[in-house]
């Protein structure tokens, strides 16, 4: 498999992000960033959603449809985008509706547009060098196997919904497992 090509284009506020060692990087989580496109995905990126440090929520890697890789904290920085794993983890966004516009409201909670081949091939290809590069990754899970909280849901706050459920039930495990040297994180 060829090398991925990256493209980097780092957040207004990544050098603001806290600083790690690489060596300690041992999770990578996988996510879909439940929205329409990459351009609505970098607005929500931009946000800044913790005046204290200035930064927001982010990934640090974003991977469109069309299998185009982008960078947008480097890796050595803490990015926010899973509770609780930040620190040891990786995050890569998925650019997929998932269950875009209505997240919360219980009668819309399938998520049912496919991952397909060029974003799983340059997925794959990316998980592929980040195991050469960082050689205490060893670990990999969903977003919704680390943030199983619940939230009441936006029509009906009797009922509660999962706050998080990316990548989603398409997502194709089985298939990136095969070729990876990662196991699935047991919680």
């Amino acid at each position: 498999m060829n090398d991925p090509v990256v493209i980097a284009d780092p957040l207004p506020y990544a050098a603001s992000l806290q600083l790690r060692k690489v060596e300690e990087i041992d999770l990578v989580v996988i996510h879909c960033t439940e929205l329409p496109d990459l351009a609505t995905a970098r607005e929500y990126g931009e946000k800044i959603l913790h005046p204290v440090s200035g930064t927001g929520n982010s990934g640090h890697f974003y991977l469109e449809r069309s299998g185009k890789t982008h960078l947008w904290v480097p890796v050595e920085r803490v990015a926010h985008h899973v509770r609780d794993y930040n620190e040891r983890s990786i995050g890569i966004e998925l650019v997929n509706n998932g269950r875009y516009p209505h997240w919360f409201d219980s009668r819309h909670q399938q998520m049912d547009e496919p991952y397909g081949q060029p974003i799983i091939k340059s997925l794959t290809a990316l998980l592929l060098d980040l195991k050469l590069k960082l050689p205490g990754l060893m670990w990999i899970a969903g977003h919704e196997e680390l943030d199983t909280s619940s939230v009441p849901s936006s029509d009906n706050p009797q009922i509660f919904v999962s706050r998080k459920r990316d990548p989603g039930p398409l997502f194709p495990w089985q298939d990136l497992l095969q070729v990876l040297d990662l196991t699935p994180l047991e919680v």
